[in-house]
């Protein structure tokens, strides 16, 4: 399981620039004018993992398969989107479509790229997005309500139950607050995530920079992070046209550009991992003769439910899981020197997966 990726934010602050570069394609038109994303670009790219080589150095696996992340690239949006302005309708109903939100930020200055809104502020740019989603859902939420406000009067119970979980995010919404901080019982979350609020999904600022600043970032890209402090949220500094760059470079010839650069490394790594942090996802490992495979599941996840992940059968006829820590793994040259150190363990259901468990499942067929 790997997750989809929103990336959203007002025309012209480099969404397709950055889109292109991640996913190593020209399927997304970067130009200099509103709205030249017109249909949401789709593209899968492979999270890099440095683990997954050395392990299938180590199993001397015939072939190497990372996890994948899906990146779409949606139309971007201007104020009075949530009353149709634009293309509104249409990112709208994109954006309900992914699992997280890559918000991009213009933080560069620019005389030859117009800003839709006349001036570089990418914290009222994300204050403007963040008020068209949260308008829309408003909307929605209070076209839904009405209905169950009569069911519920008459006493039907999945009526007042589906009205006081709505009402949870109708009260922060007219207040300007997004769903998100809506405060849920852990019966209430996956409910609450079916009512299809693009403010309740998690957000990841991404702070498109100039190539000067990428290292460091800049003044528009601090006050990016206080926002994104206060509001407990993910950011990432990058420069797009850099990510741009490295993307058409040889392999070998990227790491002594990022250097230059002063960059240990390029953006879709930052991205990724900041990513992941958001939606609480960890890697586990598969590594033998045919294959080495990195595998993706939400942190707290139990053994069988990472079976799941590789074939349903493995979860529902899950005996043990055979586990070794990564860097026991590595240490001990692969599973029988782990096993001789006293690191190959059995696990049973109840395991909760960490990052990084190089695993193999024993399941009845």
């Amino acid at each position: 399981m790997g997750f989809k990726c929103g990336i959203v934010g007002l025309p012209n602050v480099g969404k397709s620039t950055l889109f292109n570069a991640l996913t190593q394609t020209a399927a997304a038109q970067a130009a200099n004018y509103p709205f030249c994303t017109i249909e949401p670009n789709v593209g899968d790219v492979a999270v890099p993992d440095s683990r997954l080589e050395k392990l299938a150095a180590i199993a001397k696996s015939a072939e190497i398969i990372p996890t994948r992340i899906t990146f779409v690239d949606i139309a971007g949006l201007v104020r009075g989107a949530s009353k149709g302005e634009g293309l509104g309708n249409q990112f709208l109903a994109n954006i309900r479509e992914v699992d997280a939100v890559a918000h991009v930020l213009r933080c560069f200055e620019d005389d030859d790229i117009t800003h839709v809104e006349g001036k570089i502020n990418p914290v009222g740019d994300a204050e403007t997005v963040e008020t068209e989603l949260m308008l829309a859902d408003l909307d929605s939420l209070e076209r839904r309500i009405q209905p169950l406000e009569k069911k519920a009067k008459s006493g039907e119970k999945d009526a007042k139950d589906q009205l006081a979980l709505m009402m949870k995010a109708v009260v922060l919404l007219r207040e300007g607050k997004p769903a998100r901080r809506a405060e849920l019982t852990p019966e209430e979350r996956m409910p609450f995530a079916q009512l299809g609020l693009m403010t309740q999904k998690p957000v990841l600022y991404v702070c498109n920079v100039d190539e000067a600043s990428a290292a460091n970032g800049n003044k528009h890209s601090l006050a990016v992070e206080e926002m994104a402090k206060r509001e407990s949220a993910g950011v990432v500094v990058i420069s797009a046209r850099i990510e741009e760059e490295v993307a058409q470079l040889p392999a070998g010839e990227r790491e002594e550009f990022l250097a230059s650069l002063g960059l240990a490394e390029p953006g879709l790594n930052r991205l990724i991992r900041a990513g992941y942090a958001l939606l609480g996802l960890l890697t586990f490992f598969t590594a033998g003769p045919k294959e080495a495979r990195a595998w993706t599941v939400t942190q707290g996840s139990r053994a069988p439910q990472a079976a799941g992940v590789i074939h349903t059968d493995f979860e529902h006829g899950f005996i043990r899981a055979e586990t070794i820590a990564y860097d026991d793994y590595i240490a001990g040259n692969g599973e029988a020197g782990a096993r001789d150190a006293g690191k190959f363990r059995l696990e049973g259901k109840d395991y909760v997966v960490k990052d990084g468990d190089v695993l193999h499942f024993r399941f009845n067929a």
